[in-house]
């Protein structure tokens, strides 16, 4: 394959509905009950498939709560979308994301294995800890996992996860007539795992898959975070409102991952929001017509996650970097927390323009502007180091997400910054990661002594 025809850069495409901005569905020409139409994220991953987009992304996290008055939530549990999607492509992957905090790994494991197979090696796990009082509710939990344990808890549960799709060698499946052996138990290796939070003892029964284990995606901005990411992660996911602020997150997860033993840390893909329009300004009417679906109630919950107490911020005050007194801890990500502090350092915003900024709060940067521009910067900010790639966000899925792939991949195909072609069969080899060492070989799931009842 030629360089211009590989690309220099990945490509992912997310399918949240209605969009990064959850009151889209509100808009004119929007379908309100897309997030429910399995359909419709087909047919939207087909499209992206055609535009050789590397994979699409679908986040997810258990527990409803009073948001769901404004726009949806989570919706279709992802793996289940993403298994009737597999059957309808042939080359594109799918991140599907599940909460390591509460789910149990071996369930999880097999899912993805299963998904695995079915798709031909094109499945991706993205872990996540969750941090949700009404997930904890629902779950029995009287209150949240501390920060600390649930990454002690997330590590656990990749160690169980990644020795189950490891236990079985490459040639572990014989399946010969002759002498009516099937698998050969002598090449399956079980794990007996017993650590502070599982104790799992068992293999999976299906063998490797094309890509030899599903692909495990990261994405998490505090130190723990980071350290998952460096050990066990293939790619990570990155917010960042500002190059410098992007270009250290990788200096960090590389030096986690050399600390760990991985000389060559994962890949990252940093988190754009995009709003297109054909014109500058039509982009920005958009942008402002979202902003007013929003509600007062966005800008209220933009200043909770920075720490701001209500009331204390007028509609055209400034929110300075001077507001957000050093380790407050406000509602939002670690991830965030960095990302808007470090777009304060540069200027002051109004809390209405720092919500369009921050795509309605989630952090990632916005980017506004015509095929053209929105081209021009994504190479801008891989040429600065910034990334591996990146992951699309819609601000309006019914609208961004078809401009992109039918305006601005184009572009970047034409000027070879994103390839014409898929350079293999499995996600792994597309997004050119090594596959994994075969069972027995390199690291081993460690016996971690139990937890105290203390």
């Amino acid at each position: 394959m030629s360089a211009s025809a590989a690309g220099r850069y990945h490509l992912n495409l997310s399918l949240m509905q209605p969009g990064h901005f959850r009151t889209a569905w509100r808009l004119p020409d929007h379908d309100p009950r897309a997030v429910l139409d399995i359909g419709h994220v087909a047919r939207l991953s087909e499209h992206a498939e055609r535009a050789k987009i590397h994979a699409v992304f679908l986040g997810d996290g258990p527990g409803s709560t009073a948001a769901i008055a404004r726009g949806p939530e989570s919706g279709i549990d992802p793996t289940i979308l993403f298994a009737h999607l597999f059957a309808r492509t042939s080359r594109i992957g799918a991140i599907a994301t599940s909460s390591t905090t509460y789910n149990e790994p071996y369930n999880l494991a097999r899912r993805y294995s299963a998904l695995d197979h079915v798709s031909g090696g094109r499945a991706a796990l993205n872990a996540v800890t969750t941090l949700n009082p009404a997930a904890a509710a629902a779950f029995g939990y009287e209150q949240e996992l501390p920060k600390a344990e649930r990454y002690e808890r997330a590590e656990e549960f990749l160690e169980v996860v990644t020795g189950l799709w490891g236990a079985w060698q490459p040639d572990a499946l014989v399946a010969d007539r002759e002498s009516g052996l099937y698998a050969d138990p002598d090449r399956i290796h079980p794990i007996d795992y017993r650590g502070a939070h599982f104790r799992v003892r068992g293999s999976l029964s299906l063998p490797e898959s094309a890509q030899g284990r599903p692909l495990i995606v990261q994405a998490g901005g505090s130190a723990g975070g980071v350290r998952l990411g460096a050990r066990f992660a293939d790619l990570v996911f990155t917010v960042a409102q500002t190059q410098d602020r992007a270009r250290r997150f990788r200096q960090e997860l590389a030096a986690a991952a050399l600390a760990v033993g991985r000389p060559t840390p994962p890949q990252t893909s940093l988190g754009v929001v995009l709003l297109i329009g054909s014109t500058e300004e039509e982009a920005r009417r958009r942008g402002e017509a979202l902003l007013d679906s929003l509600g007062e109630e966005a800008g209220e919950q933009l200043l909770a996650q920075l720490g701001i107490p209500a009331g204390s911020i007028g509609p055209e005050q400034l929110i300075t970097r001077e507001l957000i007194a050093p380790g407050v801890a406000g509602r939002g990500s670690d991830g965030f927390q960095a990302s808007t502090l470090a777009l304060l350092e540069e200027r002051s915003f109004t809390t209405r323009e720092l919500l369009l900024r921050s795509a309605a709060g989630n952090g990632h940067r916005l980017v506004l502007g015509t095929p053209e521009q929105i081209a021009d910067d994504l190479d801008a900010w891989f040429d600065a180091g910034t990334a591996d790639g990146f992951t699309i966000m819609s601000a309006d899925n019914a609208v961004d997400a078809p401009a992109f792939l039918d305006e601005v991949v184009p572009i970047l195909q034409g000027r070879g910054s994103f390839r014409t072609e898929y350079r293999g069969a499995t996600l792994r080899e597309n997004y050119g990661i090594p596959f994994p060492e075969p069972a027995g070989v390199g690291a081993t799931v460690p016996d971690r002594p139990a937890a105290s009842a203390g």
